[in-house]
């Protein structure tokens, strides 16, 4: 009988939310997490066909002579110009579905797996999950949190990042399970009870399609 995959389970929340965090409970836990966001960055790099695309949109100084990406330079093109933006996630997220499927068939003896990225709802790319977990937490907490971990960045940068993103109330109406991250409760039991709803619904699916 063939090894059914994996359920599939995003996992997303706004900059600073602890979304990254959440999923380094679920590796501890024994479950494969998908990085979206570090995954691009290197597809961005050694997918060939990503590569050409790039070039082919922004010009060859989109890379620098060692091959790396010109992400100084990219990041001025795209910043403040949306259709430019939307240009390169038309090439970048087409090539880490791509990857991703590839990660997941290697996943087969797992009961669920966790693809990780910001933009889940943004992108469309929800719809091939099985459910998506949302991490949400209060605003001035999430400034506190990125500031603190990049200094560089000023508050109204960050303020602007979290403007420009899909609001925690739209993306409620969208996600299966949302995890309050707001450091009055702890995390960590929260994570775990999940996780065993998760076992729950990947063994009744399992069951489904024996």
């Amino acid at each position: 009988m063939p090894t059914s995959k994996p359920m599939l389970v995003g996992v997303t929340g706004g900059i600073g939310s602890g979304k990254s965090t959440v999923c380094k409970i679920f590796e501890v836990l024994g479950v494969p997490v998908y990085n979206s966001d570090d995954r691009a960055k290197s597809l961005m790099v050694d997918d060939i066909v990503l590569v050409e695309g790039i070039k082919a949109a922004f010009g060859e100084e989109a890379y620098l002579d060692n091959k790396n990406l010109n992400r100084n330079f990219l990041a001025k093109e795209v910043f403040s110009n949306p259709s430019k933006l939307e240009t390169l996630n038309s090439l970048v997220h087409p090539a880490v579905g791509r990857d991703f499927a590839s990660w997941v068939a290697i996943q087969s003896n797992q009961p669920y797996v966790i693809k990780e990225a910001a933009l889940l709802f943004e992108t469309g790319s929800h719809n091939s999950l099985d459910s998506v977990v949302l991490v949400t937490a209060p605003e001035e907490l999430r400034v506190r949190r990125v500031l603190a971990r990049d200094p560089q960045r000023s508050e109204k940068q960050v303020r602007d990042i979290i403007g420009n993103q899909l609001k925690d109330e739209e993306k409620k109406k969208l996600a299966d399970y949302i995890l309050n991250n707001n450091e009055q409760e702890l995390l960590v039991p929260e994570v775990v009870a999940l996780h065993e709803a998760l076992l729950t619904a990947a063994a009744k699916r399992a069951a489904k399609e024996a």
